[in-house]
């Protein structure tokens, strides 16, 4: 079974500290992703940091359904990795993250995404995987394309 998720790298020419201030702000997804076009810190949470919660809303495949997704921020180290999973408090169905490496006087940019390896979850991967994984992929790398024109001007 292929791996249930998938990846995207990008050099920008960009320090990290310069990266993290886009890949950890929620609220400025929309500037950036395909699919989700507006995002908010919920629950009294400020900022990243581990536990922090946030809302996403989302336009599926960039055309619908739309619906707000809830988040929390479960990996944060500042200038090098920011990760969330998506679902409720007791079920999360999808990871997110970035990992930023410098390199090259810039910083390498992976936007990735893990799916969680429940049985259903299992299934549809088996069945929709290869399609929503190339879906998938395509927005991330329409994301860090995006970031890199902000970050590089």
């Amino acid at each position: 079974m292929r791996p249930l998720g998938g990846e995207v790298s990008l050099h920008m020419k960009a320090s990290p500290e310069q990266v993290w201030a886009l890949v950890s702000d929620v609220t400025r997804i929309g500037e950036f992703s395909p699919e989700t076009f507006e995002g908010r810190w919920t629950r009294g949470s400020t900022g990243p940091e581990v536990g922090a919660t946030f809302a996403g809303h989302v336009k599926r495949n960039g055309v619908g359904p739309t619906y707000w997704s809830p988040c929390r921020v479960t990996r944060c180290v500042e200038n090098e990795l920011f990760e969330f999973s998506v679902g409720t408090d007791s079920v999360a169905v999808n990871n997110w993250g970035y990992r930023l490496q410098p390199e090259n006087g810039g910083t390498r940019v992976t936007e990735y995404f893990r799916l969680e390896p429940s049985l259903p979850i299992r299934l549809y991967w088996l069945l929709l995987g290869r399609l929503r994984g190339r879906t998938n992929e395509r927005g991330m790398r329409t994301t860090l394309e995006r970031m890199k024109q902000v970050v590089e001007q």
